[in-house]
């Protein structure tokens, strides 16, 4: 199977704008933002969609939305509000099947 996109930036395969790493995601900046701030969110595990989480995810599923709160914080995002969006399935909008998440604001 071929790698996706994120997972190709993951393994640092191809070039991204990384703002946040640790050992479970990276966050990047989205290269065509759909707002002033746009950032995706990606697990470094490999999971399709939010449909393919199972019980084990639980963890970093809430890693990943205190990753997500931090860095509303950083961006000074807070006070104006911001949206986070993941899509799950082509039918939803999903182009890339890694789950992530993106922070707009």
């Amino acid at each position: 199977m071929e790698k996706s996109i994120f997972q190709r930036i993951i393994d640092r395969e191809i070039p991204a704008e990384i703002i946040y790493e640790d050992s479970l995601c990276l966050a990047f900046k989205d290269a065509n933002p759909q707002a002033s701030t746009h950032l995706l969110i990606v697990p470094k595990k490999e999971i399709k969609s939010l449909d393919d989480i199972s019980v084990e995810d639980e963890s970093l599923l809430g890693h990943l939305q205190l990753v997500i709160r931090d860095l509303a914080r950083e961006f000074e995002l807070i006070d104006g509000g911001y949206r986070v969006i993941t899509n799950c399935g082509a039918g939803a909008g999903q182009t890339v099947f890694h789950l992530h998440y993106h922070l707009m604001g």
